[in-house]
């Protein structure tokens, strides 16, 4: 999952369809957004209280990303428990926990 970045990264996830739009695109900030249909405007407000909370939470997952992406892969593991080589296939996971705390 990305890092969302700006309001429009909320808003396509609130509703389905083409239920907004922008009066500028080249300037899509809040006093641009347009609503089409019945939709109620969200609120400036909720908005960038939304687009903080997903940052946050995006970024607290941060080290689990890069934990996973470092692991030792199946294919590692299946050859260090054929090959009697768990304590380094260990070391290597340790190496990645250490590197990427929690």
């Amino acid at each position: 999952m990305a890092r969302v970045d700006h309001i429009e990264d909320v808003l396509v996830h609130l509703h389905t369809g083409q239920w907004f739009g922008w009066s500028d695109s080249k300037n899509k900030v809040y006093e641009n957004l347009v609503i089409h249909g019945g939709q109620e405007k969200p609120t400036k407000e909720f908005l960038e209280s939304e687009l903080a909370s997903r940052q946050s939470e995006h970024d607290a997952q941060e080290y689990a990303r890069n934990r996973k992406a470092e692991y030792p892969s199946i294919e590692e593991c299946v050859h260090a428990i054929l090959d009697d080589q768990l304590d380094d296939l260990q070391g290597k996971r340790q190496a990645v926990k250490a590197k990427y705390p929690k």
